[in-house]
């Protein structure tokens, strides 16, 4: 049976991958929008029919940008409809321009929302865009420059999808957990101590780990750092490579000052017949899945594991009849070494597989474009599956903090029969039903550390940002109190996870443990 027997006509597929980097001095500044442009029209030349596909693109949607995922001065100069924006500059016309709400994960929750959308019959032609002018942005703005151009009032979208939640509390803010830098060394910590691993060890493992990351993004044209580093040069701290929170050096934090764009282009089997567009084009979403994890950092059932990542790998794997085994290449997300090592372990892969845990290089050494690093991860999958037809890849996209997730699993082999998704909210109600930790706002008495990290700035380090449990299990955020500047160097010091100590409320309405003997 070949091929134009088998597929039914209404099956989504990708047919075009479009990526870009600017890599234009400073004062030479490039504009979101630029980017934006040169992704998408070269995700609409790679399936060979630009200008016929163009007409036929009935939804955009865009990736949510930085200046509109943060807190902004008044006046920051904004595209308040990016996907319409798009569009004018492309000369499209679109029945629908869509945005997203916050998240890593966005990129690959689009593609699966839209390749439902297309095997329904609600969409025909949908162009997925997104891109940062982080490091343009920044240097034009320090050095007082006009920045009229990056500002353009096409409205409101028409839409915005994703979920608007924000990622942390104010009790968790409070504490100094909320942000990025200062929230995924906690889970490092916990997912140390549950291997068993000391301090030193666990560094080995780290780096290990993320050199190959460095080998794969030095491969890659569109990456930022085109640089092989060992496992010591990314772990050790130097003058340029200093200590941001225990145990993450700054060669493992994803890097946002950067100027990126990627695009992607999805229709049905009927469409690219239609059109002529090469069969070596197409690649199938065979597997799809998203879920979330427990909202908020403090009521996470541990922080050494995910269940969310766990469960849905399990759906997407169902949905496109593979095991584990049989996925040829990976691109889990990768912020941070945590995020790379919970979703290995979830999906029950060592840390060094030989397939490879990255085929981009990494938040860290392709680049940290906002939210749209996964863009860029299912092009560069999509691109090496073309080249070994019939090979499959799986992608993972994350957001906040190992919070929000979204899979696909993709080939150029054929899907058989029709293409239908589980129901994403039933996994999700079994995820929200976990049992986990109640947490106390104001804690009092005997305590012990759940985890922990050391916070610093370019002055060295700055404070303890800490999880326990007090005895009888219920859960606390905490730091060390603000006049025992002592006790934030025993924690450098000394591996205090799991110690016991004294927790209290103190009069600024923050939580202060103090470990035993001190």
């Amino acid at each position: 049976m070949t091929d134009g027997e088998r597929l039914v006509p209404s099956t989504p597929i990708l047919v075009g991958v479009g990526q870009t980097t600017w890599r234009g001095a400073p004062e030479d500044p490039v504009t979101t929008k630029a980017l934006l442009v040169k992704a998408a029209r070269a995700a609409l030349a790679d399936t060979g029919c630009a200008e016929a596909l163009g007409r036929a693109v009935d939804t955009l949607a865009c990736v949510r940008h930085w200046v509109d995922s943060l807190p902004m001065p008044p006046g920051t100069p904004r595209l308040t409809n990016p996907p319409k924006s798009l569009a004018k500059a492309l000369g499209l016309r679109p029945r629908r321009h869509v945005y997203t709400h916050v998240g890593g994960n966005t990129p690959q929750a689009l593609v699966n929302h839209y390749a439902e959308h297309i095997a329904r019959g609600a969409a025909d032609t949908v162009l997925i865009a997104g891109a940062e002018a982080h490091r343009s942005f920044t240097a034009l703005q320090k050095a007082g420059g006009d920045l009229s151009a990056w500002e353009e009032d096409e409205g409101e979208p028409d839409e915005v999808l994703g979920d608007p939640r924000p990622g942390a509390t104010s009790h968790e803010r409070a504490h100094g957990i909320g942000v990025p830098i200062s929230t995924y060394p906690l889970f490092e910590e916990a997912y140390r101590k549950h291997r068993g691993r000391s301090r030193a060890g666990h560094r080995v493992v780290m780096g290990a780990l993320m050199s190959r990351f460095t080998d794969v993004a030095a491969a890659n044209p569109y990456a930022w750092f085109r640089e092989v580093r060992t496992g010591a040069e990314i772990v050790t701290p130097t003058d340029g490579n200093r200590i941001v929170s225990t145990p993450y050096t700054k060669r493992m934090n994803a890097i946002d000052a950067v100027d990126m764009g990627a695009a992607l282009v999805l229709t049905s089997v009927a469409r690219a017949r239609a059109l002529g567009i090469p069969r070596g084009k197409w690649i199938f979403l065979h597997g799809a899945a998203e879920a979330s994890e427990l909202w908020h950092v403090s009521a996470r059932v541990d922080y050494h594991s995910c269940g969310a990542i766990r469960a849905m790998a399990h759906e997407a794997l169902a949905m496109a009849d593979r095991r584990i085994a049989q996925i040829d290449c990976f691109d889990l997300y990768s912020c941070f070494p945590v995020a790379v090592e919970i979703a290995a372990a979830e999906l029950a892969l060592h840390e060094d597989d030989p397939r490879g845990l990255t085929v981009t290089g990494g938040l860290p050494y392709f680049g940290g474009p906002g939210n749209n690093y996964a863009t860029h991860a299912i092009a560069t999958m999509a691109e090496r599956l073309r080249q070994k037809p019939g090979s499959f890849g799986l992608v993972t996209a994350n957001g906040w903090y190992l919070t929000k997730h979204a899979v696909g699993i993709y080939s150029t082999a054929p899907v058989e029969g029709p293409w239908v998704r589980g129901d994403p909210s039933r996994l999700q109600s079994e995820l929200d039903a976990r049992e986990h930790p109640e947490l106390v706002e104001a804690p009092e008495g005997a305590a012990r550390v759940e985890t922990y990290t050391v916070l610093h700035d370019r002055d060295g380090p700055r404070r303890v940002i800490l999880v326990g449990r007090l005895g009888d299990g219920r859960r606390f955020l905490a730091n060390t109190p603000k006049d025992r500047p002592e006790l934030v160097e025993r924690f450098l010091a000394e591996d205090l996870m799991g110690a016991r100590g004294t927790v209290a409320q103190g009069e600024d309405g923050r939580n202060a443990f103090i470990p035993g003997g001190a």
